[in-house]
């Protein structure tokens, strides 16, 4: 088999590779040739049926900022506009 070697993965990227390793107790190598295989092969070691779970694999991926920037944003779009209801 082939060694690739990756550079400037985005520090988001390690965090989320780490801690899937750490939830499923496999090497960080392994972690990865699977989450490539199941994304580019359309392959999964999981024989029963697959749940998705929309954006879970996000989940403590953003900074601060970029959370607060996302709270904001939904702040200005849950506020409602008095003209439009009246």
């Amino acid at each position: 088999m082939k060694a690739v070697t990756l550079r400037k993965i985005p520090p988001e990227l390690v965090r989320v590779i780490e801690r899937r390793s750490r939830q499923t107790g496999k090497s960080l190598n392994r972690t990865i040739l699977e989450a490539l295989e199941e994304s580019l092969l359309n392959r999964s070691k999981k024989k029963e049926r697959r749940l998705y779970h929309d954006l879970d694999w996000m989940v403590g991926s953003w900074t601060k900022e970029e959370a607060d920037e996302f709270d904001g944003a939904l702040a200005e779009q849950r506020t409602i506009d008095p003209e439009i209801w009246k």
